[in-house]
């Protein structure tokens, strides 16, 4: 098996892959914990119109989508505190305006867009050192905040009410961690796609609270398991010549399956 890791393209994939697993192991206890998938979902897809003007622009499609993830989730979270519409309703409007966007830009740009699937869909195997940098950008970004704003973190995501009564700028933190959470999206991006990222965003952070109730603790096994997930999937995907992305996803609901035995069993208060 490491025989393969001797070709450039193979060692690209294992950095991505543990980069994508680091963002997703600490953002996704959030989103988790605070139960924001469906509004992650909606940054993740109106993130597409992004995608859509980075063709359009003759550029590179993740830095076009840098700054229309991070609109996105301002949007999403000012439009969810500041008006009288219903949340599902504000994230299905702006999630259908950000795909009709990007599949506009799309079909204004001249010629064939080759790559469109990996952005849709992912292909870890295809990632460039470009893109590794920006990846590796986005982590340190994210570590620091995380690391910076632990404990306000922390309090707006259990208890949101009080910690707002405790002077913390909730508004502020919330905005900034959706901000994150857009990012978080841009290097999961070329591992499994813009349609499947909710699943890495989930998966390993849920699995994470079957084991513990504490939230560094939980971030450590979501970085542990993504990782393991996603190296899982990658060398399958490559043995079995099948789709980088969705051969991650799988592979991580079949190992979110085989705790189902064992639940309540093994979490540990500490």
């Amino acid at each position: 098996m490491l025989e393969i890791l001797q070709y450039t393209f193979m060692q690209n994939a294992v950095v991505a892959g543990l980069l994508a697993s680091i963002a997703c192991g600490i953002i996704g206890v959030y989103v988790v914990v605070r139960k924001i998938v469906f509004i992650s979902g909606g940054i993740a897809h109106a993130s597409f119109g992004g995608i859509g003007l980075g063709y359009y622009l003759g550029m590179n499609p993740l830095f076009s989508v840098l700054p229309f993830s991070l609109l996105s989730a301002l949007v999403i979270g000012l439009v969810n505190r500041r008006t009288n519409i219903a949340e599902d309703t504000a994230i299905g409007i702006l999630w259908s305006v950000g795909m009709a966007l990007g599949v506009l830009f799309i079909g204004l740009t001249p010629g064939y867009a080759p790559d469109l699937m990996t952005y849709l869909f992912g292909n870890i195997l295809t990632v460039p050192v470009n893109d590794i940098y920006l990846m590796l950008l986005i982590d340190t970004l994210i570590i620091a905040s995380v690391y910076l704003l632990y404990k306000e973190f922390m309090a707006i995501s259990f208890d949101e009410e009080f910690a707002q009564v405790s002077g913390l700028p909730v508004e502020k933190l919330g905005l900034y961690m959706l901000c994150l959470i857009a990012l978080t999206i841009i290097v999961m991006i070329r591992v499994v796609g813009l349609i499947l990222v909710i699943a890495l965003l989930t998966i390993p952070a849920s699995l994470s609270r079957e084991f513990t109730d504490r939230l560094d603790r939980m971030m450590m096994l979501a970085v542990i398991f993504g990782t393991i997930f996603t190296f899982t999937g990658l060398f399958l995907s490559y043995y079995l010549n099948v789709p980088s992305g969705a051969t991650i996803i799988l592979t991580m609901a079949a190992g979110y399956m085989l705790h189902f035995p064992f639940k309540g069993k093994n979490k540990k208060t500490a």
